[in-house]
């Protein structure tokens, strides 16, 4: 175990077995951490893509619970939720090399072994982010299309079938976003920006910070971060703090390192957030192909799980995504300086 960021962080391995282990996700549930990733031969389309599901009532030993398969599809980002007394799951089917998935499954289970057959959550090509219960008592996820570069917010009774609510965000290469329960009521959002970049990123790429008050159908940008194009986002509140954690690119410049360039370097990082601007907080051991966290929070830390390459080989993210990966836990404790 290691500390990170000068801040405290302790970090352990959990999965290192020389697949490529990715999109991590991570729930509290029946008095246990619930832990959801990829198992796969690369980053990229594999047929032999694996849900695992691991269980463990410390966050440190951990016991498989459940592998689910794409019945012949890729299989990739898992997330979790806890919707009345059951444990869901929803995840993405892609059928390209480069990913592109194109619909979102989910299943549920009430005990974390056994799971419900595969059901279509929303409508083709709307792939859902990690569902969060409101202040109003409805279960809402962000929900981003690759095609038509839009992101909206989609409601649901029972965390399996979904209807969208409301547009978050459009244009600008509107990707990946993660949304936070606020304590006046409001929902933050997250936003990954692509700006159309390619293999070399895009100086515009960034992160659009969002909120809507209830009924959450109005949504307001209040900025967007230059700092991190905030891959694979969690966010997180702790008290009347917000953090948010995703990949970040330690070095940008042009023209072929911009911002979200594969041929860069990048970490899993911790930022804080206040008003429409991120603050770096902390690098999580990490390199090469990483991110894509999930966060519980419990006893005054933050329980980060995610994924990452060997973090003292420091490759490109290009060359990383053929190559193994392991997953990590985080514990941040989360009486961080308040000035952050």
């Amino acid at each position: 175990m290691t500390l990170a960021g000068g801040c405290g962080i302790e970090t352990w391995t959990v999965v290192q077995d020389g697949r490529h282990n990715a999109f991590t996700d991570l729930a509290f549930w029946r008095s246990s951490f619930w832990l959801a990733y990829i198992s796969s031969p690369t980053h990229f389309f594999s047929r032999r893509s694996r849900v695992v599901i691991l269980r463990s009532r410390d966050a440190r030993a951990w016991r498989p619970a459940a592998c689910l398969d794409g019945d012949g599809e890729d299989i990739r980002d898992p997330k979790l939720a806890v919707v009345g007394d059951r444990l869901v799951l929803v995840a993405l089917l892609n059928r390209r090399f480069d990913p592109q998935p194109y619909r979102t499954v989910t299943a549920a289970s009430a005990d974390g072994r056994t799971w419900s057959p595969r059901a279509l959550a929303a409508p083709a090509g709307w792939l859902l982010g990690r569902p969060k219960l409101a202040a109003d008592g409805a279960w809402y996820a962000p929900a981003h299309n690759l095609v038509g570069g839009a992101v909206k917010l989609f409601a649901s009774a029972d965390g399996l079938a979904w209807e969208a609510h409301a547009a978050i965000a459009r244009g600008d290469g509107a990707d990946e976003t993660a949304i936070e329960p606020l304590p006046d009521g409001r929902l933050l959002a997250v936003t990954r920006l692509e700006a159309g970049g390619g293999l070399g990123g895009h100086p515009r790429a960034g992160t659009l910070i969002s909120a809507a008050a209830p009924p959450y159908t109005t949504w307001s940008p209040l900025g967007c971060s230059r700092l991190t194009r905030l891959d694979g986002p969690a966010l997180f509140a702790y008290g009347d703090r917000v953090f948010a954690a995703g990949r970040f690119q330690p070095r940008v410049a042009g023209p072929i390192w911009w911002s979200g360039s594969v041929l860069s370097r990048k970490r899993t990082s911790l930022f804080a957030l206040r008003g429409g601007r991120l603050t770096r907080v902390a690098d999580l051991p990490s390199a090469g192909d990483t991110s894509y966290p999930g966060v519980v929070t419990r006893d005054g830390q933050a329980f980060i799980s995610y994924y990452t390459s060997p973090p003292r080989r420091d490759g490109s993210w290009l060359t990383a995504m053929f190559l193994p990966t392991s997953i990590r836990m985080a514990a941040v404790p989360l009486d961080l300086p308040a000035a952050l």
